[in-house]
């Protein structure tokens, strides 16, 4: 097949860490190579935010970046790209009149608003890796989502010809929306098990039990519920790696901790290259992440590949991947998350069970391998007009 992927503010070549570049960035790369090795040609479009950004890069065999002019040539936080998103679709609708791929698959709202509207003739899929109800949800009036953020997701998954949810919560969200569930296929995210994996160096880590928090600077990650509980685990040390030093959020958790008397155990140590994260990882004794909502949640699934025990919140796709080979806990409850950590550094054989059983799952359900076969299959069912049985593809 020739499959386009939409992805207007994740850069897959750019790197992870920032306010909007996580999760998002990682998946269309891994999905994009990992399509590229089963033969598939694959070209994957997002916005030009560089100047010294050429107009397309080959990212591997068989993939390319298309970087898109729409807006300034300069980052814009993903909530300002509205604007030129009629921009974004009149340079798809352009370049598909002449090279039309078999199926386009649209990742966030705003890529498939631009796909829906500019494709003429073949499928588009749509995976939205968050969701503007659960957003405005859990942040209120803190979110800066457009206003019409909600109806458009809402028309593009009646729209669209199928949608992939990466968790069966959110299944339960999109069919709340009103959208088809014959629509809607249970594809995860994936992990690299050749790059994430329990053998392998360490990073030097700190003298007391080790905790990891690892993501995105933005509130919505909890990263404050895990300093307000280190200060019931005695002699943890905890160190939170992503964002950049100047960002707000890193300031106020260092903030965070000094007001709590833990500066010396609280290491804020800004973002890590993506090649330095597996053995960041096998350092720790414990990670911890506990979001207030989680579309999916790479980390969780990277950790558990490495053989780290994981302790997460409650929430979204750490339903499915966490449940039985981690611990969950409620989010915003650092009682007791302090107490999971105190139960897990306090019995080394634990966390050995915990952590072998995290591995065999990454191993068992979450190979880049096999999530591109699953969504290779959707693929195949929309281009040949197979809409029915698709949520039979989840689990």
């Amino acid at each position: 097949m020739k499959v386009d992927l939409i992805s207007e503010h994740a850069d897959p070549l750019a790197a992870v860490g920032g306010v909007d570049s996580g999760g998002q960035n990682v998946y269309v790369a891994a999905l994009a190579l990992a399509l590229a090795g089963r033969g598939h040609r694959v070209v994957v479009h997002t916005r030009r935010s560089s100047p010294s950004q050429p107009r397309s890069v080959r990212l591997a065999p068989g993939v390319v970046v298309q970087y898109v002019p729409a807006g300034p040539a300069a980052p814009l936080p993903k909530d300002e790209l509205p604007p030129y998103m009629p921009e974004f679709t009149d340079f798809l609708a352009e370049r598909w009149a002449i090279d039309p791929p078999d199926v386009a698959h649209a990742h966030f709202w705003m890529s498939g608003q631009a796909a829906l509207q500019a494709a003429d003739g073949f499928p588009v899929v749509q995976t939205f890796h968050a969701l503007g109800t659960v957003k405005r949800r859990w942040q209120g009036e803190a979110d800066t989502s457009p206003a019409h953020r909600i109806d458009t997701e809402r028309e593009i998954g009646k729209r669209a010809d199928a949608v992939l949810a990466t968790c069966g919560d959110e299944v339960g969200e999109l069919c709340a929306m009103g959208i088809p569930e014959q629509r809607i296929a249970v594809v995860p995210c994936g992990v690299d098990l050749e790059h994430f994996r329990p053998d392998g160096p360490k990073a030097p880590r700190t003298a007391g039990p080790m905790i990891l928090s690892i993501g995105r600077m933005v509130p919505r990650k909890g990263v404050d519920t895990v300093i307000a509980a280190l200060r019931q685990v005695p002699g943890a040390e905890l160190v939170i790696a992503g964002g950049g030093p100047g960002d707000e959020e890193a300031a106020r958790l260092r903030d965070l901790a000094a007001a709590y008397g833990l500066e010396e155990r609280v290491h804020v140590i800004g973002s890590v290259p993506r090649a330095h994260v597996p053995a960041l990882m096998r350092a720790a004794d414990v990670l911890v992440t506990v979001p207030w909502y989680e579309p999916f949640g790479m980390v969780t699934v990277e950790a558990m590949a490495c053989g780290v025990p994981v302790v997460a919140s409650a929430v979204g796709g750490h339903l499915d991947t966490v449940a039985g080979c981690g611990v969950l806990v409620p989010p915003r409850r650092p009682r007791a998350l302090a107490r999971a950590l105190l139960d897990l550094l306090g019995d080394e054989h634990e966390r050995a069970r915990v952590g072998a059983a995290g591995a065999r799952r990454a191993r068992e359900r979450y190979g880049w391998p096999r999530v591109a076969e699953r969504t290779e299959a959707v693929y195949a069912q929309v281009i040949g007009g197979r809409l029915c049985g698709l949520e039979a593809m989840g689990g």
